[in-house]
């Protein structure tokens, strides 16, 4: 594929600090950030001699706390300008950056801060400060603790704690380092879906060399917008959405939140979004409601505008013949199409998604619509991105093809075995989990079942996760439960029955969908209970039952608890990437689940 135009090279960014100050020198006054100004209620542009300038001054406040160049440092933000001011700053200095996510529970972010032997932490505002509340006796090893807001600390004494205001000089200048390109840059934390997170080391040539590998496969101009919500503490946010963008001279908006997406995507028209399966399912699941309650002609149409464009679709890639269906596409475009990607701003030319498996139908949907969406996939280890379709050779059903550089092949137990530039350092201060993970020949077990088939990637299954059940039969969970949320009725399901005689399933209910039910149930939907009784759980039944169908007989569930509480970051039920923590779910309802078990 032709290179995107006046990118920045590893080799010319030397690091990833290295990698601003190319930016700043090559496009000074080109925009670099766009972010919701609270005080004046509007959105505003930051050039990058104006990021340049701000990051100066970080670079001097950090100096002077006398920090040592391999000290770590973290940052507890939601995205925007200052998450890359401080994290381009410390880098600069020789620091390495611990990225926090904010809304990670408070024992996690203690067990981090003490784990990497932090020294200093950002922070963003009052509910980041009282979050550590409960853990603030654990924090003595770091010397100073900068707000970006003022926070309120009822009367108690934190003489480490000031505020950015204060704390930042008013001025500074971007100053060059000349830094190791293998040298440690950041540890980042794995969302723990089971046990303590580990602390991945990952090197400035590690990322950059992701990044402008990705680069190569995915074509994105300096006129390309792309929006930012996926955290930034998520490392193919970090890669693919902060540093790729500066790689090729990009502009980044910035969400205010996952709640205002929609209006976001409205005002900002984004040309980019990077961004996580789950989001995509939320929008098509709320897509298949609305038309729920259209009259029959209007779903008749929606559904012939999705068919034709996906065979469009597939003709374009060589997949399929030419049919004269094609011919209504203009048509179907202008009066279906169209009305739906309006809603996602009307300019998207590319839609990345990762960390998690892509629903087919998912992708049908928008593909057929007519939004370019390549699926990836990669590993916080691999910096992130070991695979990614291209536009021109886009097969939904693979993750794509290797990247530029990456070698696989497949071991035992069909697992992926991955080697090459991106591979991380190591885990922090775990040399045996370093050498679980990493054999001697360098090849990285990433843990997932997969197969390469004429150069494309398909990941069948995870390792880790497969229920095996009494009778010895293998049951993929992820993939039941990921079938199962297709219905817009289900936000949430884990499937259990690992040593069972048959297979159950914990669903959380959606909140509208639910109610809509239980009013055609004749149920009370604000009756916590009413989602248990013997009406609800037959319909819930026969409703997931439609969605497993395609799966072996032996992968029939036969019970399921039903609940309206959603569980969530904040519970230590899933991960900030919104995976699943299977071990603290089933202690949590482990009763509910030996009840389920005892049932006649």
């Amino acid at each position: 594929m032709t290179m995107v135009s006046n990118p920045i090279s590893p080799q010319q960014a030397g690091t990833l600090a290295g990698l601003l100050q190319q930016r700043v020198q090559r496009s000074p006054d080109e925009v670099a950030y766009r972010y919701w100004h609270e005080d004046s209620e509007c959105w505003r542009d930051l050039s990058w001699a104006a990021v340049g300038a701000a990051v100066g001054r970080w670079q001097a406040a950090l100096a002077r706390e006398g920090l040592q160049p391999g000290e770590r440092v973290a940052l507890m933000l939601k995205n925007g300008p200052e998450w890359v001011m401080f994290d381009q700053a410390a880098l600069a200095n020789g620091l390495v950056v611990v990225p926090l996510y904010t809304q990670d529970r408070a024992e996690n972010v203690a067990y981090i801060l003490q784990n990497a032997g932090v020294r200093l932490l950002l922070i963003g505002e009052q509910e980041h400060y009282d979050c550590l509340q409960p853990v603030w006796q654990q924090l003595d090893g770091l010397q100073r603790i900068v707000s970006l807001e003022p926070v309120d600390t009822a009367g108690r004494e934190e003489a480490r704690l000031v505020s950015a205001g204060a704390w930042l000089p008013d001025q500074g200048e971007l100053k060059p380092q000349a830094g190791d390109a293998h040298a440690l840059a950041t540890i980042v934390y794995t969302s723990g879906t089971t046990g303590r997170p580990k602390g991945v080391m990952l090197s400035h040539h590690n990322i950059l060399w992701n990044a402008f590998q990705s680069l190569k496969r995915v074509h994105v101009e300096p006129d390309e917008l792309f929006l930012s919500f996926l955290p930034l503490s998520h490392t193919l946010e970090r890669t693919a959405g902060y540093y790729l963008p500066m790689m090729a001279g990009s502009t980044v908006a910035y969400n205010r939140s996952i709640a205002l997406l929609a209006d976001d995507l409205l005002a900002v028209r984004p040309t980019v979004l990077i961004s996580v399966p789950r989001i995509f399912e939320r929008v098509y699941n709320k897509i298949h409601a609305g038309l729920a309650a259209k009259p029959p002609l209007a779903q008749r149409l929606f559904r012939l505008a999705v068919d034709t464009g996906w065979q469009r679709f597939e003709h374009g890639q060589g997949r399929a013949a030419w049919s004269p269906r094609l011919l209504l596409w203009p048509l179907l475009k202008k009066l279906v199409a169209d009305q739906v990607l309006a809603r996602l701003g009307g300019r998207l030319r590319l839609a990345v998604v990762g960390g998690a498996p892509l629903p087919l139908e998912v992708a049908r949907l928008f593909i057929g619509l007519g939004l370019p969406m390549i699926q990836g996939y990669g590993l916080t280890e691999t910096s992130p991105v070991i695979s990614v379709n291209p536009l021109e050779n886009n097969d939904p059903r693979s993750v794509g093809c290797l990247l530029e550089g990456i070698e696989a092949r497949i071991g035992e137990q069909e697992e992926l075995l991955v080697r090459g530039p991106g591979v991380m350092l190591g885990y922090w201060g775990d040399e045996t989990a370093t050498r679980a993970i990493i054999d001697g020949d360098g090849w990285l077990h990433t843990g997932d079942k997969a197969r390469l088939d004429n150069g494309q990637l398909y990941i069948t299954g995870r390792l880790k996760e497969i229920i095996v059940m009494a009778n010895g039969e293998k049951v993929p969970p992820a993939d039941m439960e990921m079938a199962i949320c297709m219905d817009p009725l289900f936000e949430q399901a884990m499937v259990v029955g690992d040593n069972r005689p048959f297979l159950a399933a914990l669903l959380v209910l959606a909140p509208e969908p639910w109610r809509r039910l239980a009013r055609e149930l004749g149920l009370d939907p604000d009756d916590p209970e009413a989602c248990r009784s013997s009406r609800a759980r037959e319909v819930v039944l026969e409703r997931v039952a439609r969605r497993i169908s395609s799966f072996p007989g032996y992968a029939n569930i036969r019970r399921v608890y039903c609940q309206l509480q959603p569980w969530t970051i904040e519970d230590g039920l899933i991960t900030p990437t919104l995976k699943l923590k299977r071990g603290e779910i089933q202690a949590r309802f482990e009763t509910e689940i030996e009840s389920l078990y005892r049932e006649r």
